[in-house]
Parts: C-alpha cells; sequence; structure tokens
C-alpha cells in the first residue's frame, strides 16, 4: 500500500448486499474508500434471507423432504442469477458466473441429497451447506468491482481463517488464522487490489468448513482486522449506528456517536443487534477503532467505538428475548466452599455462557440463552441441588458508567419498572449495567418506560 493511506477492513451485511441495488451502493462506498484510505478488506455476508434459506433447506433434506430442499435449492439459484443478469450485461462475464453459480449449486445439491439420504444433519454438515450464501454473494461483488475497472482479488476465507472444529460456533486459531491471512491478504493490498472475502466462514487446520455462528460476519471482520493491523474496522448495515434503543421499539432513540468499548460490548452482548459480541473483544486487544456506519446513508458518520471515548452517564438500554432463567435452591450453599464451583462446571462441560448470575445464601439465579444442551444440564444440576427453569423471558440492561458512583440512578430505574414484575435483578461487576429479567411480552413496554425516564431529557453525544 502507498506511504499515507489507511488499512480499512469494511463489513457489509445481509442487507447491505440483499439486492442488485444495493450491491451498487456497496461499490460506491467500496471505490470511494479506495481512493482515499488505498485498497480496503471488504468482508461480505451472504444476500439477506439467504442463509435463513440454506437453513431450512438443511431442516428440510434432514426430514428426507428432499423435493422441499431442492426447491429452496431452485429459489436461492434464481436469486443469485436475477442479481447477475441486472448487473451485468457482458454475456462472457454473466456466463462465467452462472457456471461458477451453478457450479457451487451443484456441490450444495450433493450434500442435501446425502443429508436426505440418512436423515441426519450433523453441525458439520450444517456448516458446510451455511457456508453458500456468502461464497455467491462475494463471487458476485468481486465481479462487480472488476466491471467497474477497480481491481480486485476474491479469497476464500476457509484458506486463511482457520478455526477449532466446534462446528456452528468455531473460534479462530489465532496464530495460524493470523500467519495465514497476513500471507495472502497483505500481497493483494500492496498492489492496490481491493480483497474481497467471506464473513462466517473458516475451516479447521484440516480444512474442514466451519461457522463462527450466526452474526459471525461481523467477528470475522475483526479478526481479519487484528490479524492484517488494520486501522479501522467499519461495520455497514442499514441504521446510523449505535443507539439509546432499539428505534423499532423506541422510535425516538437517538444515536451515538461515540461508545467505549467497555460499553460497546454490553451493550452488543445484551441485544443491541446492530454489532455481533464478538466483534469487540479482538479490537479491543488491538485497540482498533470500530465504526459503525449505514450503506443507505454513507455520509453519517455513525457511531466509533474506541478506548478514547468519553465515558457518559448513560448510553442506552438493551433487551434481549427468549431466554431461559435457572433457579438453584440448596442447603448444602449454607457456609460451604465449592458448591458454585460445581455448578458453573456444569455450564462449562456443555459450553454454555451464562449472560446472568444472581447469588444468596442457598440459592443461586442465571440466565442462559442457549438452549442447545438444556436438558443434560439441568439432569446434572438435579443432582446437586433443587432446579426451576422459567422459559420465555427476557433481559433488560440499562448501560452507563461508574453506577455505584451516582446518587438516584437505581431509584429512576425501579420506579420506571413499578408496573413490571421482575423475575430477577443482577448488578453486574463491571458497573456498567443494570439488568432486569421480565416476561418476554414485557420486555418492550420496559425498554420503553426506561428509555422515557432516562433519556427523555438528555440527548445522546
Amino acid at each position: 500500500m502507498e506511504t499515507g493511506t489507511s488499512m480499512i477492513v469494511m463489513k457489509f451485511g445481509g442487507t447491505s448486499v440483499g439486492s442488485a441495488e444495493r450491491l451498487t451502493s456497496v461499490l460506491e462506498i467500496v471505490k470511494a474508500t479506495k481512493e482515499k484510505d488505498g485498497a480496503p478488506i471488504v468482508v461480505l455476508s451472504a444476500m439477506s434471507g439467504v442463509t435463513d434459506m440454506l437453513i431450512n433447506a438443511a431442516n428440510a433434506a434432514k426430514e428426507r423432504d428432499l423435493d422441499a430442499a431442492l426447491d429452496i435449492l431452485d429459489k436461492i439459484h434464481e436469486k443469485h442469477k436475477d442479481c447477475i443478469y441486472t448487473l451485468f450485461q457482458q454475456a462472457s462475464v454473466v456466463d462465467e458466473l452462472v457456471e461458477q453459480l451453478e457450479n457451487h449449486l451443484n456441490k450444495l445439491d450433493i450434500i442435501l441429497r446425502g443429508v436426505s439420504y440418512l436423515g441426519e444433519l450433523t453441525k458439520r454438515s450444517l456448516d458446510a451447506i451455511s457456508c453458500f450464501g456468502e461464497l455467491l454473494s462475494s463471487l458476485i461483488f468481486a465481479a462487480l468491482l472488476e466491471k467497474e475497472g477497480v481491481e480486485s482479488s476474491w479469497v476464500d476465507a476457509r484458506t486463511f481463517l482457520v478455526t477449532d472444529n466446534v462446528f456452528g460456533k468455531a473460534s479462530p486459531l489465532w496464530e495460524t488464522t493470523t500467519a495465514k491471512a497476513q500471507g495472502t491478504i497483505l500481497p493483494e493490498l500492496a498492489d492496490e487490489r481491493v480483497v474481497v472475502t467471506q464473513g462466517f466462514i473458516g475451516s479447521t487446520a484440516s480444512g474442514i468448513t466451519t461457522t463462527l455462528g450466526r452474526g459471525g460476519s461481523d467477528y470475522s471482520a475483526a479478526i481479519l482486522g487484528v490479524a492484517c493491523e488494520a486501522d479501522e474496522i467499519q461495520i455497514w448495515t442499514d441504521v446510523d449506528g449505535m443507539m439509546t434503543a432499539d428505534p423499532r421499539i423506541v422510535p425516538e432513540a437517538q444515536v451515538l456517536q461515540t461508545v467505549s468499548f467497555k460499553a460497546a460490548s454490553e451493550l452488543a452482548y445484551f441485544g443491541a443487534k446492530v454489532l455481533h459480541p464478538l466483534t469487540i473483544k479482538p479490537a479491543v486487544e488491538k485497540n482498533i477503532p470500530v465504526r459503525i456506519l449505514n450503506t443507505l446513508r454513507p455520509e453519517s458518520k455513525g457511531t466509533v467505538i474506541e478506548e478514547a471515548s468519553d465515558e457518559q452517564p448513560l448510553y442506552a438500554i438493551a433487551s434481549k428475548k427468549n431466554i431461559s432463567a435457572l433457579f438453584f435452591n440448596s442447603l448444602n450453599m449454607l457456609m460451604s466452599h465449592g458448591f458454585l464451583a460445581k455448578v458453573f462446571s456444569v455450564f462449562d462441560k456443555y459450553r454454555t455462557p451464562i449472560d446472568l448470575i444472581a447469588t444468596s445464601e442457598v440459592s443461586v439465579s442465571v440466565t442462559i440463552d442457549n438452549k442447545d444442551n438444556i436438558e443434560s444440564i439441568l439432569e446434572s444440576l438435579h443432582e446437586l441441588c433443587d432446579v426451576r427453569v422459567q422459559h420465555d423471558v427476557a433481559i433488560v440492561t440499562v448501560v452507563g458508567t461508574h453506577f455505584r458512583a451516582q446518587s438516584g440512578i437505581a431509584g429512576q430505574v425501579f420506579a420506571a419498572l413499578k408496573d413490571i414484575n421482575i423475575v430477577m435483578i443482577s448488578g453486574g461487576a463491571s458497573d456498567i449495567t443494570l439488568s432486569f429479567v421480565v416476561a418476554n411480552q414485557d420486555a418492550d413496554k420496559a425498554v420503553k418506560q426506561l428509555h422515557n425516564a432516562l433519556f427523555a431529557t438528555a440527548s445522546a453525544k
């Protein structure tokens, strides 16, 4: 790269690449960035709706409804083919892209037939199926850049993003990924070629396709940003940035211009869907700013997440629905040590993160949102204590700064929620969150009332 340029990682989500028109908008944004900062790394999600279609096809195949699975495959084919015919006029380019599309979908056809024959869908197989959306969207976009005279290189993320073998929620092997990413990507950037790659997907050391979990394209961008020592990671989406609340719940919510890494991590974890929670951690470790921007309004400044952000007394309110709350009671806890370690070891065994925790002398309450192994977890916990489960609850979290040093915040919060039944309360060891568990149906009401009470007279900075 030329002296004075910046290395930018640009991730575009499913809605940003969801149609030929949207891809054309992304093209203009990437061209402007290349002109200003040098060739960027572009990380693409699947076109909106395609990952869900792939999962639906996989599930249909598992049920041995191969016709339904192949019908979905045909719809995916038509969606991408229509996009190709809209964007490209040169027959040779169209023919080449359609051939690539059909080669990929032929591979997908074979996998779906195998799943249908066995009547079994493993996480490994689901990863092998789920990866195709990103592969197809990125192939089309790389060709669009070339059509517009922007030199680019399409790079399969599976050649550099090396992960463990936890299919469905893989984690990067950092040393290997860093070496491979730098060896593959930096030479392309040095030649001023835009690198186009995929979010969400990687591979094991032996080359088996893995995924980073739903929303993992943000994480892919952060991994690449750290591995290639980027100056900035940009997450392009369909909103102006992080907001004081979800605007679908609170229409008067305001954009936050700056947010600290710590506050952004909490907001992402507790339901601010604009950003995948794992995006923040790698960026924090290398102090790389993360900027959230709007593909539909590229002139908007968005939200910058960085360590040097001015701390605010209150940032935002987030919510996460469809959680399960678990309540444990045992007299064995009284004046004993080691009991909590035994409880937590059960969650560790089944790789199930705990969102919130509250304890007393003889009881513990926790929340989880990964219910994949909940029956096994409950069976193990019943050997230690009495367990009660409440499904269909939501976490509502207020994120701010130094709550314990601010008098009156707790009073305002509880007053705002006076007509809502609170199942559980957690203060958060970080001193920047206050979280409450309420019934799913009360979550939006709680967010609205909290926002009205806490932000009615304040403007987001």
